[in-house]
């Protein structure tokens, strides 16, 4: 099915399964169906299986889904059997912490380049990276045809740079700044804000 036609929400929840699944092989378990997905997720089995018929067929009535053989079908539908290269923009505490996380690389994206403004972090060695000028962010991230990056910029610069993150050829950002960018219909944005996280559980405090 054509990835413009699948909702949004739908394909949000492909990682949920991916993850679950994974979680599940690490058990030792080779077998899984709707129902144990929906009880580890939250999620109903309905939804579970309409969702997965967006794509196809996986598993057989009574006998429930091969977990690597589901989780190697979302790999591919989600196009991370690939390793994705990805900039990070902005190497203040946050991004300092977002550029040690060992998690992404098996899970399909590495993280090639980093990128400040401050004078006193330009040439810095965070691991195996030298922490390069913000300036040369376009021509360097459209020479190395990186269609991926991470904000961890200040809200206020939030805009200015995606803007300049989308000149030099991304079309997927991960915004840490706790603010709403506009991006064109070409570009896909996700934000990360733990405030909002924060915001929408202390309502169920009471």
């Amino acid at each position: 099915m054509p990835a413009s036609s699948v909702p949004d929400i739908v394909v949000g929840r492909l990682p949920l399964y991916l993850r679950a699944l994974s979680q599940m092989t690490t058990e030792g378990k080779e077998v899984t169906s709707s129902q144990e997905l929906g009880e580890r997720l939250g999620i109903s089995s309905a939804q579970i299986r309409k969702d997965l018929s967006q794509f196809g067929e996986f598993g057989k009535q009574g006998t429930g889904y091969a977990i690597p053989f589901l989780a190697d079908q979302l790999r591919r539908i989600l196009r991370v059997k690939n390793i994705w290269d990805v900039a990070l923009v902005g190497v203040g505490d946050l991004g300092r912490a977002v550029a040690h996380y060992a998690g992404f690389v098996d899970r399909g994206y590495r993280i090639v380049a980093l990128y400040d403004n401050d004078p006193r972090k330009i040439g810095q060695q965070i691991g195996s990276f030298t922490i390069m000028d913000s300036a040369t962010m376009v021509s360097d991230i459209r020479s190395r045809e990186i269609r991926m990056a991470m904000l961890a910029v200040p809200a206020s610069d939030a805009q200015e740079v995606s803007a300049r993150l989308i000149e030099a050829g991304v079309r997927a950002i991960l915004c840490y700044a706790p603010t709403s960018i506009v991006v064109p219909d070409t570009v896909r944005v996700q934000y990360i804000d733990p405030v909002l996280h924060l915001q929408r559980m202390t309502y169920y405090l009471g």
